[in-house]
C-alpha cells in the first residue's frame, strides 16, 4: 500500500474502511483551501441503496491505495454515519462545520470567512 500521488485518478475506484470492508465508490475530492498547497483533505463517497445513493464525506488523511480500491482510515459505520449531500448536490459552506465535528477535526473558517473546503 502506498498514498496516491493524485487522488483524483481513483474516482470510481472502491472505498474500503480501514478493515478492508467496502464502503462505497470514490466520487470527488475535496481539497482544504486553509493551507496554499490545495492539497486533498476529504472525499466523497458514493454509499446507500440504488434509490437512496448518497455522498458521504471521509477525511482522506492516512488513505493509502492498493489494486483497484482506496483505503481511508475510519470505520465503515462512521463513514455512513458523516454529513452528506445528494448525488447531484453540493456542500453549503453552513454545513462544513459538520463534516469536520462527525470526524472530530478542528474547523475554522478562512481569515475573511471563507469556506475551508473546495471540490476539485
Amino acid at each position: 500500500m502506498f498514498e496516491a500521488g493524485d487522488i483524483r485518478e481513483w474516482r470510481g475506484h472502491d472505498v474500503v474502511d480501514s478493515d478492508g470492508h467496502k464502503i462505497g465508490t470514490l466520487e470527488s475530492v475535496y481539497v482544504d483551501t486553509a493551507t496554499a498547497t490545495d492539497r486533498p483533505f476529504f472525499a466523497t463517497v458514493t454509499v446507500g441503496l440504488p434509490t437512496r445513493r448518497r455522498l458521504a464525506f471521509v477525511p482522506l488523511t492516512g488513505a493509502t491505495v492498493g489494486p483497484g480500491y482506496l483505503r481511508v482510515a475510519f470505520a465503515k459505520d462512521a463513514v455512513k454515519k458523516a454529513p452528506a449531500i445528494d448525488t447531484d448536490g453540493e456542500l453549503p459552506a453552513s454545513d462544513e462545520p459538520a463534516v469536520f465535528a462527525h470526524y472530530e477535526l478542528d474547523y475554522a473558517p478562512g481569515a475573511g470567512g471563507e469556506r475551508r473546503l473546495a471540490r476539485r
